[in-house]
């Protein structure tokens, strides 16, 4: 489980890496103005960062701290919501 966390975690920290030039493009929304749409989609993709930060530290308190070790994956694995998410957004669009 521990291998799991580590390299789960080094995966998300590669892909913050590429989330930077992706970010800001996504400011570039706001070429039209500003709508509702356009905020929503460019605070989704800033929050990523924060999703991994966050999910990392529950996952290894869970994990070390409480021994829940199933808990601790499905906790780290929340920022996945946000890759799978905006591949299907640039797969449907």
């Amino acid at each position: 489980m521990k291998i799991f966390l580590i390299i789960s975690q080094l995966i998300f920290l590669l892909l913050c890496i590429l989330w930077l030039p992706i970010w800001g493009l996504s400011f570039m929304s706001f070429d039209n103005g500003i709508a509702l749409g356009n905020t929503l989609f460019v605070l989704t993709i800033g929050l990523y960062p924060i999703a991994v930060l966050t999910c990392s530290v529950i996952a290894w308190f869970l994990h070390v701290k409480m021994k829940l070790h199933r808990a601790s994956i499905l906790v780290n694995l929340v920022p996945m919501l946000w890759i799978v998410g905006f591949a299907m957004f640039i797969l449907i669009f």
